[in-house]
């Protein structure tokens, strides 16, 4: 469950930057998850909430999803990835390695598969808050 090592990721990252920064608590974190990064919310937040401790026992941990979407560059057409129709093995390869959706996907108006992704990719901290 590569959820669980994000999980310890954010916890450090978090506990540096409320070093850092001098906070005795943090109270709340923002996190934002790619949607092509396949990541269980629940398994993600419930490890949070098992992992933290000392300056991060209380924190209350906020995660948002960040929407994968296409766009072609023949015809304009936008689309997003839950709209994508693939097996669940073209799905995983996407998720391990998003660069290769240009080789299972095409524009569902035009066929083209030359689109661009933007969005949904990644695990990032958006915003962390505490007390000095």
């Amino acid at each position: 469950m590569h959820e669980w090592a994000l999980a310890e990721a954010i916890i450090l990252a978090v506990s540096q930057a409320a070093e850092r920064e001098g906070l005795r608590e943090v109270s709340e974190v923002h996190l934002k998850v790619g949607e092509l990064q396949q990541v269980d919310r629940e398994i993600l937040d419930f490890a949070l909430r098992e992992l933290r401790s000392g300056k991060l026992a209380n924190t209350k941990f906020v995660i948002r999803v960040s929407k994968a979407a296409f766009k072609c560059r023949v015809c304009g057409h936008r689309w997003l990835f839950r709209d994508i129709r693939a097996s669940s093995d073209i799905m995983e390869a996407i998720h391990f390695i998003p660069e290769v959706a240009h080789a299972y996907i095409r524009c569902p108006k035009c066929g083209s598969p030359d689109f661009d992704l933007s969005g949904g990719r990644g695990v990032w901290i958006s915003s962390i808050r505490g007390v000095k």
